[in-house]
């Protein structure tokens, strides 16, 4: 009787024996691993189980007034105390006996004078089996919140290192800072508009976030640069698909993470890069992505151009349909822009960066 738990909520024996001797005996023998409480007749025994639940009951065969066979008889017919297991202790055995003691209900049966060990591993036996069966709500409960912590650990970290990556990633670009969180947010509004488990809304969002983490590997003069990019730029520029997907893939825990860094440029028409994918071609989540990029990208101040109009925006979404975005998308983003009469969808998308509130 040595479990972690045991230790935690000792089990509980009942020993019934109207010698003395004996009691203190198992007292000794058991005391160490169980709580063990001493009663010296059946009927003490009957009245305690009344009342109190408990692991094991080692019982004396020979005792006045009630024997140990009719103590266990008893037992049998009530309702409290049915399922108890019971070990018998007798200095006398037969055939005849150990029939009785077995049709009777008892589990086992120790010989007297005992030996310790003998004693100890019977009642180890019984008590590891009853009591682990008892208390199975208990451990499966205590097992279950053990997981949960751990979990909800693990999903902190994570959440905590992707924040960071975004912090990184958006320091690159002293115009668009707060795009990757931005875009997540649109993402999933985007989902949950297209009917979306919050499951696969969150798994959305994540890779919303890390949508550009390729810019870490693209030059900051190019980013920020004011003026209109040379071929050659553009094409650097580009490799932040490639780039972040190479980054991602290494997150074996999340494979769909570097699909969202790979083909958010995809177009419809099968114009994007950087492979060229076309219509159903393109991963679902990024054509996702793709919609809440280009609206993010135009609703926010660049290097080269002011805010665009909330009226122009929703013109090029629509230009966009079909060619740029998949339609389903674009035409659940064209009805989030209807319903965002006052142009607040982005404030509170700033407001909650400005919050600082954590992977949802």
């Amino acid at each position: 009787m040595t479990s972690k738990l045991y230790e935690e909520i000792p089990p509980v024996i009942l020993a019934v024996d109207d010698d003395e001797v004996n009691l203190f005996m198992v007292g000794s023998i058991l005391g160490k691993q169980a709580k063990v409480i001493k009663k010296s007749s059946g009927q003490e025994a009957l009245d305690y189980l009344a009342g109190h639940s408990v692991d094991l009951v080692l019982m004396d065969y020979k005792m006045p007034v009630m024997n140990g066979l009719e103590v266990l008889q008893e037992m049998r017919r009530r309702r409290e105390m049915d399922d108890v297991p019971v070990i018998i202790m007798t200095g006398e055995m037969d055939i005849e006996l150990e029939t009785e003691m077995f049709h009777s209900g008892a589990v086992d049966f120790v010989r007297k004078p005992f030996a310790p060990m003998v004693l100890k591993e019977r009642a180890h036996r019984i008590v590891q089996n009853e009591y682990l069966k008892r208390h199975l709500q208990q451990e499966v409960v205590r097992q279950t919140q053990l997981a949960e912590q751990r979990l909800a650990a693990s999903e902190r970290l994570f959440d905590q290192t992707v924040l960071a990556l975004v912090k990184t990633i958006d320091a690159k670009d002293k115009y668009t800072q707060g795009h990757s969180q931005r875009v997540a947010d649109y993402v999933r509004l985007i989902a949950q508009r297209a009917g979306e488990s919050p499951d696969r809304q969150r798994e959305l969002y994540c890779m919303g976030l890390l949508h550009d983490i390729g810019k870490i590997g693209v030059p900051g003069t190019i980013i920020n640069k004011p003026s209109r990019l040379t071929d050659e730029e553009y094409e650097i520029i580009k490799s932040h698909t490639t780039i972040g997907s190479d980054i991602l893939k290494t997150i074996v825990e999340f494979p769909k993470l570097s699909i969202g860094a790979r083909s958010h440029h995809e177009r419809w028409d099968g114009r994007g890069y950087p492979d060229g994918l076309r219509e159903t071609e393109i991963p679902l989540d990024a054509r996702m992505i793709a919609v809440a990029d280009a609206y993010d990208a135009m609703t926010s101040r660049r290097s080269y151009r002011d805010v665009m109009e909330q009226e122009r925006v929703r013109t090029e979404i629509e230009r966009g349909r079909g060619t740029q975005f998949d339609p389903r998308f674009a035409d659940i983003m064209l009805e989030l822009i209807d319903e965002d009469v006052d142009f607040l969808m982005q404030a509170a998308v700033l407001k909650k960066e400005s919050l600082n509130v954590t992977i949802a």
